[in-house]
């Protein structure tokens, strides 16, 4: 049950950040402002993240996990409970704002925790957490958005508040206090930052999850401007490519407990050949873009898992702060995939998109690659 409970909490936080992406137009409308200043809601959001990744589950790591997990759950039940009720955009950025510091916090616990609980079996479980982490960020968009066109804007914020509480809920009634453990000092979690390879595992972090998200950001343009799709197509590809996420979260826990090495070494070559296909011509017609689509989210599911194994394996000893760093560099990867991406669309088209993913794609296979030659890094 434990497990079942951290994965409705991270789903409850993820849908948090990201469902807003859902109702951007109905923020916009209801606190007159225009979209871009609305976005602030996301981009925001998205920084307290990349800032509080590597920081905030440092600092909190001596802290009893319960009491922790209680206090951020009950954060953010509140702050979009705030969201709900006010009618100034100030403070509704603040009641973003706010919590997104915490994110790391709660989504570091979960994995670790799962990990713990795991043993020889730790990536099934942490697959699982990232199941909760899969739908918050795609099955929450399409549900804020619905809720909002149907009823408005307070039920849309209501219903990130209502997942939130019912984790903070469960946590109080079903979770007991964790066994006492004494943590490694700060100093001494810090200090896996002077190994090469746990900056080697940053970077390929960086590089593996931007080459799925440089692209995936720009998924709706291109299945608009290059597949021709219709708008309801366009809906419901978004959407396989979110199940399919799930799916491949669920697939990589498998992969990754029987065959670790080959699983992170082969993936950047599995998305590469996807990328391969789509500027070969395979997004030109709709039923071969939707094989494709379901291969990609498959792949996007499979990403994260790899991304958080990865980074936690090149610093076991500390796998609170580990978890935070993969946080941030997940976000990092996010974010400057997205700008790079951006570039080829506007030099080039809005079809070449799939190059920077390929680029990254590359850099992050030469860096997976070169880690696997080294002995010591698999010998801790």
């Amino acid at each position: 049950m434990l497990i079942w409970i951290l994965v409705i909490g991270t789903f409850g936080i993820l849908n948090t950040e990201m469902g807003v992406i859902g109702i951007l137009p109905y923020v916009a409308r209801e606190f007159n402002v225009d979209i871009v200043t609305a976005s602030l809601l996301i981009s925001l959001f998205a920084l307290g993240v990349g800032i509080a990744g590597p920081t905030m589950p440092l600092l909190c790591s001596r802290f009893p996990r319960k009491p922790m997990m209680i206090f951020v759950l009950g954060l953010f039940t509140v702050c979009n409970v705030g969201s709900m009720l006010t009618s100034d955009f100030d403070t509704l950025l603040m009641l973003r704002v706010v919590p997104s510091f915490f994110h790391p916090v709660y989504c570091a616990m979960a994995f670790s925790i799962a990990a713990e609980l795991g043993g020889k079996n730790a990536p099934r479980e942490v697959a699982k957490i990232n199941i909760g982490v899969s739908a918050g960020m795609v099955v929450g968009v399409p549900i804020s958005n619905f809720l909002a066109e149907t009823f408005n804007l307070e039920t849309a914020f209501g219903f990130f508040a209502l997942v939130t509480l019912a984790a903070l809920i469960a946590t109080i009634i079903f979770i007991r206090p964790f066994k006492a453990t004494k943590p490694l000092s700060y100093g001494a979690q810090i200090g896996v930052l002077r190994r090469s390879m746990v900056w080697a595992s940053i970077f390929a972090v960086i590089f593996l999850n931007g080459s799925v998200f440089g692209c995936f950001n720009y998924l709706a343009a291109y299945l608009s401007e290059v597949t021709m799709a219709a708008p309801t197509v366009v809906s419901i590809l978004l959407f396989v490519y979110g199940l399919c996420n799930i799916f491949g979260s669920m697939i990589a826990g498998g992969l990754l407990t029987v065959q670790p090495t080959w699983t992170v070494k082969l993936f950047p070559i599995a998305l590469m050949l996807v990328y391969v296909m789509l500027m070969a011509g395979g997004s030109t017609a709709v039923w071969s873009m939707s094989i494709l689509t379901v291969l990609w989210g498959l792949l996007g599911g499979i990403n994260a898992n790899i991304n958080q194994y990865w980074l936690s394996h090149a610093a076991p000893e500390a796998p609170d702060f580990a978890n935070g760093l993969f946080l941030t560099a997940a976000n990092v990867g996010t974010m400057s995939a997205t700008a790079f991406c951006g570039l080829f669309i506007d030099h080039i088209s809005t079809g070449a998109v799939i190059g920077g993913g390929m680029i990254y794609a590359v850099i992050a296979l030469a860096i997976v690659w070169w880690q696997c030659r080294s002995r010591s890094f698999f010998a801790r």
